[in-house]
Parts: C-alpha cells; structure tokens; sequence
C-alpha cells in the first residue's frame, strides 16, 4: 500500500474517532464524565500523547537517517563508476570493451535500484547480477597488462569494481526496508484514542472542527513522511538517478 493510501487511511480514522468522541459525549450521562473521570481520563491521555510523540520523533529521525544513509551510497556508486571508467581508461585501449560493457550495464543497474522493472519490484526476490554487469566484471579480469602500469590499473580496477557489488548488495538489502504494519496500526490507534479525547471533553465548535482537522492531518502527514522516507527509490521523495545516468558519456567512436 502507498505512502499515500496509508496515510489518508490513518486520517479517515482519527476523524472518525473524533466523530466518535462527540457521540460518546452526548450519549453518557453527566456523571460519567465529571471531575473525576475527568482527571484519570487526561492523565491517560497524556501518557499515550508522551508515547505517541515519542514514537513518532524516532521514526522521523530512524526513516531520516537510512534515506540519507542510501542516498550517501548511491553518490558512492556514482563516484566508483565514473573513476572506474577513468581507470580502464589510462589502461589503456586494450579496455575500450570493457568500457562499452560498463556503459550498457548502467541503465540495467539503474533499472533494478529504481525499481523500474515491474520484475524487480516484486518483494523477496533474489539478488542477481544483470548479465552486463557479470560480463564487465570478466572483461577487466581477463585484461593482460603489458607494464607496471597497466597491472597497477588493473588491479585497482577490479578492487573499484567489487566495491560496486558491495554498495549494490547493500542498496538491495535496504531496498525493501518499511515499517512493519502492526507497529503503524497501533500509532495510529493511539492517536485514534487521542483526538477522541479532544472532543469527549469540549464542543466540537466550528474552530475547534478546524482545529482539529489540522491537527489530524499533521498527524497523518508525519506517518506519510515517514513511509516516504523510508522507501526511498519510490514514491514522491524518491532519491534522484539523473547523476547515476549522466555518471559515463558515450564512447567516441
């Protein structure tokens, strides 16, 4: 379910609480919520309101930290392949395969981190190595250096080029990293038991309907931010792969 979806969901759902709120309200006797009710109620309230800010604040910060976190080694991946391409380049001419090769196996590798093919998007699917890729990787290995030089790039060529592996295995370990649904639907509860608390104990007037429409959507928006950041190859907030694309110019001929 979308980002999106999710949050419209948990607004649909605090507004109905609070729509609920009111008719408990009017339906209980007096009694039921006087001074004393009253008192045990808010102190409860502010125990889940303490909980539910707390909550809300580490995912923020947690959802932060592994968007700029795989944003970080995106740039990395970018930077490795653009001096890969410059080390095959010093190389020499003997590596004009190997960079065409390179070249090809970027748009695959872009594909498959963007989720652009509807086959790698499915969840619980095997990492697997495009065949380009494999293939550029086989092609430098099998370069045969002919000087000091040549064996010194080749060298520091296949070191960049398993560091491209790694940072891909990461980004696809990372890839399918969400909050899981329990823990959603309990915030939400809890923030269901929130602003049904607002109106049990005051008037739904016309500015505390306002009121309490943005206080709703805020809170839906903090779920949605949440769920955006922490899918950061999808969605409206999606990591850009413009510098990945223009990381390697086409090869003269």
């Amino acid at each position: 379910m979308s980002p999106i979806a999710v949050s419209l969901i948990a607004l649909a759902i605090i507004i109905a609480a609070a729509l609920f709120g009111t008719l408990l309200r009017n339906t209980l006797p007096g009694h039921y919520l006087a001074d004393d009710s009253r008192d045990y109620i808010r102190l409860g309230i502010g125990l889940i309101t303490t909980l539910a800010a707390l909550v809300l604040g580490l995912l923020v910060g947690s959802a932060n930290s592994s968007y700029d976190a795989q944003n970080t080694q995106v740039r990395h991946l970018t930077a490795n392949i653009i001096l890969l391409d410059n080390l095959l380049e010093q190389y020499g001419p003997e590596s004009r395969d190997a960079r065409d090769t390179l070249r090809g196996a970027v748009e695959p590798l872009i594909r498959r981190i963007w989720r652009e093919d509807s086959l790698e998007s499915a969840k619980g699917t095997p990492f697997r190595g495009t065949a380009l890729s494999v293939d550029a990787y086989g092609k430098i290995q099998n370069l045969s250096p002919k000087t000091d030089a040549q064996r010194s790039f080749k060298e520091r060529a296949i070191q960049l080029a398993t560091d491209l592996v790694q940072t891909r295995l990461l980004l696809f370990e990372h890839a399918d990293t969400s909050i899981p649904m329990p823990f959603l639907a309990i915030l939400v509860f809890w923030l269901a038991i929130i602003f049904m608390s607002f109106s049990l104990f005051s008037r739904l007037t016309p500015i505390n309907i306002v009121a309490m429409l943005v206080f709703a959507t805020s809170a839906s928006a903090a779920l949605f931010l949440i769920l955006e950041l922490s899918q950061p190859f999808v969605g409206l907030m999606q990591i850009s792969s413009t510098p990945l694309r223009n990381a390697l110019a086409p090869l003269g001929s």
